[in-house]
């Protein structure tokens, strides 16, 4: 049920927020990054609607490849492990 319930929440996000178009306007401060800020973004919004409880959690669905259809294919998403993303302190 969870992976049905997924793929409604992705398509509604999608037709009636047009999310994608929303998270390429965002930008931060970094310098050539890796990652647009819509690729950090979005798995973390995505995760923070389905309640995931932890980032281990959130970066295992992302290793699961659960964010596939969010992302156009071939597109490498940023793990929450601390090594890919390093926030500026």
């Amino acid at each position: 049920m969870r992976k049905n319930y997924f793929e409604k929440l992705v398509k509604y996000m999608k037709d009636v927020y047009h999310l994608e178009r929303g998270l390429n306007k965002l930008s931060d401060g970094r310098v050539n990054p890796t990652y647009s800020t819509g690729q950090v973004i979005l798995p973390v919004l995505v995760g923070f609607l389905l309640r995931i409880k932890s980032f281990n959690e959130l970066n295992l669905m992302i290793k699961n490849h659960e964010f596939r259809q969010l992302f156009p294919r071939g597109t490498k998403l940023p793990q929450v492990d601390g090594s890919e993303i390093r926030l500026k302190s």
